[in-house]
């Protein structure tokens, strides 16, 4: 059985997440979406709350298992889950090179795991979660960019945040 995992903040889950997700389901047996808290970003959605909205924006995905990851390496979770490989989105050569030092330093921790790479489709290039975030902050419409749930509570959180200013 061919096992990778697909780890992220997904402060909050984009469409071009779910469409790496879709793609790298296609590869593999299965699919383990891993959130895990970054320790360099301030997260907006609570560790719940992430796991919750990509729960139900891969819900259609049938070889996937959301879970979440703490204080653990990347590649002694995927050893410790069976899975073979990394599953990376990259949308430019800005991503490429921060991957790229995360796959050396991945290799040098475990030549059991390897890293595979799927370009962001055209659609979701442009595409980050923090770009999601600011749109929906200053009252944009969010709903080309995430899955309607996430849509949704952004549109929440940022109408309580206003309320309470």
């Amino acid at each position: 059985m061919k096992i990778a995992i697909y780890p992220g903040s997904f402060d909050p889950i984009t469409n071009g997440h779910v469409n790496i997700i879709e793609r790298g389901a296609k590869l593999f047996d299965k699919l383990y979406i891993v959130l895990s808290h970054n320790v360099n970003k301030n997260s907006f959605f609570t560790l719940e709350e992430r796991v919750e909205l990509t729960k139900q924006a891969v819900a259609h995905v049938e070889n996937i298992e959301v879970i979440v990851s703490e204080n653990k390496l990347t590649v002694d979770f995927a050893e410790e889950l069976g899975a073979t490989a990394i599953l990376r989105g990259l949308r430019g050569a800005t991503d490429f090179d921060y991957e790229f030092m995360m796959t050396l330093t991945n290799q040098k921790l475990s030549a059991s795991i390897e890293t595979v790479f799927l370009t962001a489709d055209t659609e979701h290039m442009y595409l980050s979660s923090s770009m999601v975030k600011e749109v929906a902050k200053f009252g944009g419409n969010v709903m080309k960019f995430v899955p309607k749930g996430v849509a949704q509570m952004l549109e929440r959180k940022f109408l309580t945040a206003k309320s309470s200013d």
